[in-house]
């Protein structure tokens, strides 16, 4: 065993850093000290522009006064209250508020602690619907390629992500895949929603065929899939998925973890497109990234399925320790009063076309294959150096955080999610910086 007494404090190898490349960041790592508003700094002082809201979760910019207060307070007053068979005000507060401002009909919510475990409790809600309705044979879970949907089983599983599931043996039984949506050939380099690739979604057509459609519980989507390296639904994509699952009575999940509070210039994907899903996933933004809560918003149809005999039994047999943490719950409220003071989970349509026009000025740099933009995210992808796959890209990640800019890289794309208080004039730095950077890649 050996002697861990004398390791000093800020020793690096116990960490074990997620979907890190760790060997490498532990040699020159890249710390953050503080943040306010826009920038972090780093320890050794440097200003650094959040491109990326974090990680797609900081939408209202760091440390906004209201939202830290508020944690202050609530962590004073009341710091914990069992979930089960207990409550406290807030918690029923904050499923109030965001029952306001969910698409009408998603009147209620079950508490997470993150995107991945929306994800786990909207599969489970749906497989438990279909059987609380006497359709037991409905086992069946869509998901789509290239998907994201965390990194516990049930998201991986339904998710289309090679590197996150190829490791964890079988994963769950009963999933299939649609195909995604990224169509270069016809698609390169468009301006908000493709045209070309809706006929993509009557492949459900062809997978409900194949399965019958009684077997089949639930699709999942992400209204814009992120973390794959932002990839579009083509016009008509959507409904006709809506189109499709309501017709075979199949549930249709939206993944909004990082679509949801203002991302794409709407309060959710699920109104930017105009399709209602019968279960809406949240996470990220619900508390600007400062705590880990998620939310989990379903139809009164689902929740009424399970209020069903004695009233003293518990309906639905799932929860979590911390499912409507107090300072959580506290923390979601101000961040929801800070977007709305704010204007803010509308304020990314009135610099998308800003925000597009930067982006796609940079076709003309070098190795640029297709740029894509919406709301206020977008998408740079790289051609991949031969025989070194995700290395333009990375090489790209670490000249920016060195010239003051935090991007996202997957794959040899670049992602970019600002906070949505970013200025005109924060867009042009992330344009210059990324122009100067790209013309002096390999």
């Amino acid at each position: 065993m050996s002697n861990r007494r004398n390791v000093a404090p800020n020793d690096l190898s116990a960490f074990w850093m997620p979907f890190t490349a760790n060997r490498q960041f532990k040699k020159a790592p890249r710390m953050f000290a503080t943040a306010k508003d826009m920038h972090y700094t780093t320890t050794d002082g440097r200003q650094v522009l959040d491109g990326t809201s974090g990680l797609w979760c900081v939408n209202a910019g760091h440390c906004r006064p209201r939202i830290t207060e508020a944690i202050q307070q609530q962590a004073a007053e009341l710091d914990y209250a069992p979930a089960f068979q207990m409550g406290h005000p807030k918690a029923f507060e904050l499923a109030n508020r965001l029952v306001e401002i969910t698409p009408e009909g998603l009147d209620h919510v079950l508490y997470t602690n993150s995107g991945s475990e929306s994800v786990e409790t909207a599969l489970k809600v749906a497989l438990a619907y279909h059987r609380a309705r006497g359709e037991g044979s409905r086992f069946r879970l869509i998901g789509r390629e290239r998907g994201y949907h965390g990194v516990n089983f049930g998201g991986i599983s339904v998710g289309g992500i090679v590197t996150n599931r190829k490791m964890f043996g079988t994963l769950m039984t009963g999933v299939d895949h649609m195909p995604h949506t990224h169509d270069p050939a016809r698609n390169a380099f468009s301006r908000g929603v493709p045209e070309h690739g809706a006929e993509l979604a009557d492949q459900l057509e062809r997978i409900v065929t194949l399965h019958d459609p009684s077997t089949i519980a639930a699709v999942i989507v992400e209204p814009v899939a992120g973390s794959t390296g932002v990839i579009l639904p083509p016009k008509g994509y959507l409904q006709k998925l809506r189109e499709i699952t309501s017709k075979h009575g199949i549930l249709l999940i939206f993944d909004e973890v990082i679509t949801g509070f203002g991302r794409l210039g709407a309060p959710f994907g699920a109104d930017y497109f105009g399709v209602t899903p019968d279960i809406l996933v949240t996470a990220k933004g619900l508390t600007n990234g400062v705590i880990p809560m998620g939310a989990v918003m379903v139809t009164a149809d689902i929740h009424d399925a399970f209020m069903t005999g004695p009233e003293h039994l518990i309906e639905f047999f799932h929860g979590y320790t911390y499912s409507g943490n107090p300072i959580a719950s506290a923390a979601a409220l101000a961040t929801l009063e800070t977007y709305r003071e704010e204007g803010l989970l509308t304020r990314g349509a009135e610099l998308s076309e800003y925000w597009a026009d930067a982006l796609h000025g940079l076709r003309d740099c070098p190795h640029v294959i297709d740029i894509r933009n919406i709301g206020l995210v977008g998408a740079i992808e790289l051609e991949p150096i031969a025989g070194a796959p995700t290395r333009r890209a990375f090489s790209a990640f670490l000249k920016a955080f060195e010239a003051g800019l935090l991007i996202r890289t997957t794959g040899d794309i670049i992602a970019l999610s600002p906070p949505l208080i970013v200025e005109k004039s924060h867009i042009d730095f992330i344009a210059e910086t990324l122009r100067d950077i790209l013309t002096g890649l390999e």
